[in-house]
């Protein structure tokens, strides 16, 4: 298994070189703590934990799993004990209220600390991640008595917290959920119904468990118009705000998973469990959207993990496994062989990990600044652009990033050869647990309508021209820059065409709504490729200004350009074909009738 090594010179070229962090939490309300000094000293501890603690656990999480009982789940050997070690650290409460517990720092730095956390251990960090996102909707939505009761505990880390949606029959269309909330006389609710892979569900990490849950009141209207959310804890809170008596909610077995072993994604039945209505009757998955948002930059992270993991084994396995000879001429004369490193195919596959992680970092912490403002931006217009663009972001985050990030998990088990099947290396592993990041938090598919749908063709496309701009602007300004010219020519192209197959797709679309449908996984990763080639022009720039002005660093920021340059020479042309198939219509997958898919 490889030792996770937390890129920290990256993550600070990211953030404070290329995003202005500093500058940024600056013009925060109430981020007056954030300091380089603190900031940096908060990722190294970061680093330090994730590599001492996580990392070795990781494949334990993968072999043991987790073990299932009538008195309850199991994590594995060690996950308890690193928890407890993540709540005296005072890690849950980081970017959380004040008024409830919390340090109150930016959101940013918090997903910073999620990308070491995820790569480090993925099956772990889903259990704190729940919570974040049970979090942020009590925080959002709850009532002073509900955020008194429950928000302080997932705050402080004492409690975790879960989301149940999907049920049985219904997969990502809530609309047919059945799980029901009948009204007591006490003006709590009686909660029965089966959701199925809850992750986090059920375990033994921490003294009760907050479920955040979708349900449907008596007589409330069909589909996603009637679904109301509700509290659920696991044991029902005492008046000293303990955890009390158990609820009638219970883990009925642990799905059998491909990958993520170390987390429990359980069956959970709610057998009239009592429960308290968070948000509006029937505006449910409204305040879902909260935790969902949250939740989907989170799986987001998972897609640069996986880059960043497989890059991080198959770069030192490279550099030492012998193999073949250099079809230039020997480069190791005195060994059997040259390491594989030397081979233009393996560059091929390192390069394409290195830029998926370093790109997907990236993005990542620019949709993280822009939570920022959202939550703390001192103008309304600040705040509302920011909305704008993370609303964006969002979508192509999750399902670009988890796509690129699974291909790169293969490419660094192929890196590997025959020893990347091999369960010690942990290559294997990496594909396993990241398969999952396409699939949950909404597919691919979906988080594509979402994009060219909601975001881009029901705006008509105001919300693209929120990014676009940024990119004409920053092409402009760059036009008689030579040393950027080979980024800023395609890149100011790309940015035209996006705009002009937008307008295409829109179309199309009038006359046959199912064009959207047809177009939008092609749409989603053209745009993927499209806001990473703008981000790799930023790294860039950013980089050869600082060799112009000199620096002790001249490989570090030589190694970005190049790493650009293969960035917009090997992968920004998929583009072109993603351009061509959006385009192609629906004819081709719709034609068919369904009983000659079976001839």
């Amino acid at each position: 298994m490889p030792e996770y090594k937390a890129p920290l010179r990256d993550i600070k070229f990211v953030m404070n070189e290329l995003l202005n962090s500093e500058q940024h939490y600056a013009n925060l309300e109430g981020a007056e703590d954030a300091t380089p000094d603190m900031v940096d000293a908060i990722i190294q501890e970061g680093a330090k934990f994730c590599e001492q603690v996580l990392s070795p656990l990781n494949q334990v999480g993968d072999q043991e799993g987790c073990t299932w009982s009538e008195d309850g789940v199991k994590t594995p050997t060690g996950f308890k004990e690193a928890y407890q070690q993540y709540v005296e650290g005072g890690w849950p409460s980081m970017t959380a209220d004040p008024n409830y517990g919390g340090q109150g720092l930016p959101h940013s730095i918090g997903l910073v600390v999620s990308e070491m956390v995820g790569t480090s251990n993925w099956s772990w960090g889903m259990y704190p991640g729940l919570s974040h996102g049970a979090t942020n909707t009590i925080e959002e939505h709850g009532t002073e008595e509900q955020k008194q009761t429950y928000l302080t505990k997932l705050i402080s880390g004492e409690w975790t917290g879960t989301m149940c949606l999907t049920e049985p029959h219904c997969g990502s269309d809530l609309g047919t959920l059945r799980t029901k909330a009948e009204p007591n006389a006490d003006g709590t609710y009686s909660i029965t119904g089966t959701k199925i892979f809850i992750s986090a569900g059920e375990h033994d990490m921490a003294e009760n468990i907050v479920h955040i849950v979708l349900a449907r009141l008596p007589g409330a209207p069909e589909g996603t118009k009637g679904i109301s959310l509700f509290i659920v804890p696991k044991q029902l809170p005492n008046e000293d705000g303990s955890a009390g008596e158990r609820n009638a909610v219970s883990c009925g077995s642990l799905e059998h998973k491909m990958g993520i072993h170390g987390n429990a994604t359980c069956v959970m039945n709610f057998d009239g469990a009592k429960g308290w209505l968070i948000g509006p009757e029937n505006k449910g998955l409204n305040c879902m959207f909260t935790f969902m948002n949250t939740a989907r930059i989170g799986t987001a992270i998972q897609g640069l993990g996986a880059a960043e993991l497989g890059f991080q084994g198959s770069l030192a396995y490279a550099k030492d496994r012998l193999a073949m000879r250099s079809l230039s001429g020997p480069k190791n004369p005195d060994g059997i062989a040259d390491p594989i490193i030397v081979h233009p195919d393996v560059r091929r596959m390192l390069l394409t990990q290195k830029v998926v992680a370093e790109g997907a970092r990236a993005l990542i912490y620019l949709a993280g600044q822009q939570v920022d403002v959202v939550h703390s931006g001192k103008t309304e217009e600040e705040r509302k652009h920011a909305d704008a663009l993370l609303g964006f972001l969002t979508p192509i985050a999750k399902a670009f990033l988890t796509e690129i990030g699974y291909e790169s998990a293969n490419l660094g088990m192929q890196v590997f050869g025959g020893h990347g099947f091999i369960t010690e290396w942990g290559m294997e592993q990496n594909v396993r647990d990241s398969r999952i990041g396409m699939i949950y938090e909404g597919t691919t598919g979906i988080q594509a309508l979402d994009l060219l749908g909601r975001k881009v063709l029901m705006t008509q496309g105001e919300a693209l021209k929120v990014f676009t701009k940024q990119v004409h602007v920053f092409c402009k300004e760059n036009a008689d820059n030579e040393q950027l010219k080979e980024f800023i020519e395609p890149l100011a192209a790309i940015n035209k065409e996006w705009g002009d197959l937008t307008m295409k797709v829109g179309m199309t679309a009038m006359k046959n709504r199912e064009e959207v449908g047809a177009a939008a996984v092609d749409y989603l990763m053209y745009s993927g490729y499209a806001v990473f080639a703008y981000l790799w022009a930023r790294m860039a720039k950013v980089a050869l200004d600082k060799m112009a002005d000199g620096t002790s660093e001249e490989m570090f920021y030589n190694a970005k350009v190049q790493s650009a340059r293969f960035y917009f020479k090997r992968l920004l042309p998929r583009t072109k074909t993603h351009a061509e198939t959006m385009l192609a219509g629906s004819d081709s997958l719709l034609d068919m009738p369904e009983e000659a898919f079976a001839i």
